[in-house]
Order: structure tokens, then C-alpha cells, then sequence
């Protein structure tokens, strides 16, 4: 595969047998040949558990204090009173059974976030097959389905994200964009990394985080020492 001239300019500015200070890799970030869009900085963090088994899984949600850099567009699931003060909290999108075609039919997957009331979830669980492997499936555990839905959505907007752990025990996310700086980035990383060791599971034997490397959309891996 060819890279491009920008990617290997990239690579010379990162030691790939070394494991860098949080602070250091993001500053090398800061250097690098930058494309023509405001790249997204994204954390990948190894676990040692087993995702297989339920009492390892890690999973929840953490309100990043910079935000993530992008406007997430918020579909909620609600009738009625919860409709209106969905409306009225900012929701992109608000409806309930009258959108199940729309979503099963006709491929509509114009919001990032689907936030649902509790009475909602029979109504949504019909679209399992379809949302479920987009991770779009509300969840209790991350706050969204509630009936506190102008909570959600205002969390969610001022840059509210996921963490949960793939099928390999790894966990993948973005946590801002390459224009915040180091400093806003570095705050976003501590946020992230700390509810995920705050999450460490009961069952968890061993060393728990395995590995962590950051990258940018088009940039190579940077290793951390999470030490």
C-alpha cells in the first residue's frame, strides 16, 4: 500500500520502540504534517480481560471536558410531555413508532446518539437487528434510556462519550480533535483513562491495562506509558 508524503513525514517523528509520556506524543501530534480537515485524536487502549465473560466487561460513560469536537445529533425515542421536553432540550430528532420504517426501510441513520424513555424501549428493541450493530441500541448503563431526557441530551451535547470494549478487549474512541492543543487533549485523555481504571472489573486477574496508543485519523500510532 502506498503512503502518502504527509504519512511518512509522520512516521519519522515518532520512535516506534519507545513509550512516550501522554504529554510528549501529544505535543509530537502538534507537529505533524496536518490534512486539509480538522483531524480527530483517538485513544486505543488494550485490556486484560475477557469481554467474553459478562462479570469482565468494561463499558460506561464519561463527559469529556472539552468536548469531543463534534456535534452529535441526538434521536430521541418518546411521547407526549417527554417529546416535548425532548424538543425543548435540543434533540435533532424526536418521534417513536412512526420511525421504525423509516430506520428498518429506508436506511435513515442521520443522528450519532438515540436516546429513549423506558416505556420507549419495547417500541425501539424492534430495530435490535438493526441498530445493535452500529451500537446505536440505547443502554441503561450509558444513561440512555431515561426519563430524564433533558439531562441526557444536554450531556451528550457538551461532549458525552461511550467506552466499551470490543471483541479483541480493546477499547477504541476519539476524545477531541487535533486543533485543541495538547493541553485540551491531555485534560480529555486524563478523563478518559481514569473512569477506565476506575471500571476495572472485579474479575479482572493480572495486569489490567495492556497497552495504550493514540493516533490521529491519517497518522501513525504513538505508544503510552501508562505506567
Amino acid at each position: 500500500m502506498k503512503t502518502s508524503k504527509r504519512y511518512a513525514e509522520s512516521v519519522k517523528l515518532v520512535d516506534k520502540t519507545k513509550e512516550y509520556e501522554i504529554k510528549e506524543a501529544l505535543e509530537i501530534i502538534e507537529k505533524m504534517p496536518k490534512p486539509k480537515f480538522d483531524e480527530t485524536v483517538e485513544l486505543h487502549v488494550k485490556l486484560g480481560v475477557d469481554s467474553k465473560h459478562a462479570d469482565q466487561q468494561v463499558r460506561g460513560t464519561v463527559v469529556l471536558p472539552n468536548g469531543t469536537g463534534k456535534t452529535q445529533r441526538v434521536l430521541v425515542f418518546a411521547k407526549g410531555p417527554k417529546a416535548e421536553e425532548a424538543e425543548k432540550a435540543g434533540a435533532d430528532f424526536v418521534g417513536a413508532e412512526e420511525l421504525i420504517p423509516k430506520i428498518q426501510n429506508d436506511n435513515w441513520f442521520e443522528y450519532d446518539v438515540i436516546v429513549a424513555t423506558p416505556d420507549m424501549m419495547g417500541v425501539v428493541g424492534r430495530l435490535g437487528k438493526v441498530l445493535g450493530p452500529k451500537g446505536l441500541m440505547p443502554n441503561p448503563k450509558s444513561g440512555t434510556v431515561t426519563m430524564d431526557v433533558t439531562k441526557a441530551i444536554s450531556e451528550i451535547k457538551s461532549g458525552k462519550v461511550e467506552y466499551r470494549l470490543d471483541k479483541t478487549n480493546i477499547i477504541h474512541l476519539g476524545f477531541g480533535k487535533v486543533s485543541f492543543g495538547a493541553d485540551k487533549l491531555l485534560e480529555n485523555y486524563e478523563t478518559i483513562i481514569n473512569a477506565i481504571i476506575k471500571a476495572k472489573p472485579a474479575a479482572a486477574k493480572g495486569q489490567y491495562i495492556k497497552s495504550v496508543a493514540i493516533t490521529t485519523t491519517m497518522g501513525p500510532g504513538i505508544y503510552i506509558d501508562q505506567k
